[in-house]
């Protein structure tokens, strides 16, 4: 498994743009190879921003940088930069590799 995340941080007051203009759009996500999950996460507000991080399951590195090359990526993104900022500098991206997962079930 492989997690893709970006850090965004949300300029004070614009945070119901910001997660309109992401609630709102098409990831064409779905039919992508290797997409599992998609999270858009809110985290701890400062004086001038909201944290944000958008969380990206992938079943391997390998499906997520295909991804990142494919016509679906250019579609998802393709509106990125055409409205005013909406957050301070650029995007922060985060990619994991995921040594353990821990599934629920039965207490030992």
């Amino acid at each position: 498994m492989f997690i893709a995340m970006n850090r965004f941080r949300v300029i004070a007051g614009s945070e119901d743009e910001f997660e309109r203009v992401w609630t709102e759009r098409d990831t064409h996500l779905r039919a992508v190879p290797g997409f599992v999950e998609f999270h858009l996460l809110r985290g701890p507000a400062r004086d001038d921003h909201v944290l944000y991080a958008s969380h990206t399951i992938w079943r391997s590195r390998t499906d997520f940088e295909a991804w990142t090359r494919s016509d679906a990526f250019r579609l998802a993104h393709q509106s990125a930069g055409g409205r005013k900022p909406l957050y301070i500098g650029h995007p922060e991206f985060e990619g994991f590799e995921a040594i353990q997962t821990v599934l629920p079930g039965p207490a030992a």
